[in-house]
């Protein structure tokens, strides 16, 4: 399973520089992309923040989190169920290892954990710190 961060869902509902690859990743999959609840939440929050900051209108803000919805309910995207404790246990690990050098937030670290927690054949994200720490949890990277 392919399992999503937020700078992946972001792109993929929003409009900006990645969308493209987002949507072409998802297009080319034979199996829905997973999210965890805690990027469930996050997109949630991130794009009312958008829309809050004035980056994106609240139109676009509220049609793209019901079109997120809609995926969820129609198994375009499907949510994968991770134990709370073995991902926070995961992200305190990953915390420990690497975060003085490479500088984490907790965010993205329970992201990566989720995804190491369900062992995810790729972890999707556009963040590249992000992404160092998923390739150091010995996670495949997409797109």
């Amino acid at each position: 399973m392919d399992v999503a961060d937020t700078s992946f869902l972001f792109s993929l509902y929003g409009n900006d520089a990645h969308s493209s690859s987002a949507i072409a990743w998802t297009d080319g999959q034979k199996q829905p992309v997973a999210i965890g609840i805690l990027a469930r939440y996050e997109l949630g929050n991130a794009l009312r923040f958008a829309a809050f900051r004035k980056v994106i209108s609240l139109a676009d803000a509220t049609y793209s989190l019901a079109a997120f919805e809609s995926d969820i309910k129609t198994g375009h995207l499907v949510m994968a169920q991770a134990d709370l404790a073995q991902v926070v246990a995961e992200a305190m690990r990953l915390s420990s290892l690497h975060t003085f050098a490479g500088g984490h937030r907790s965010f993205d670290i329970l992201h990566v954990a989720t995804a190491s927690v369900l062992k995810a054949k790729h972890f999707l994200s556009f963040d590249n710190n992000q992404k160092k720490l998923a390739e150091a949890a010995g996670l495949a990277i997409g797109p």
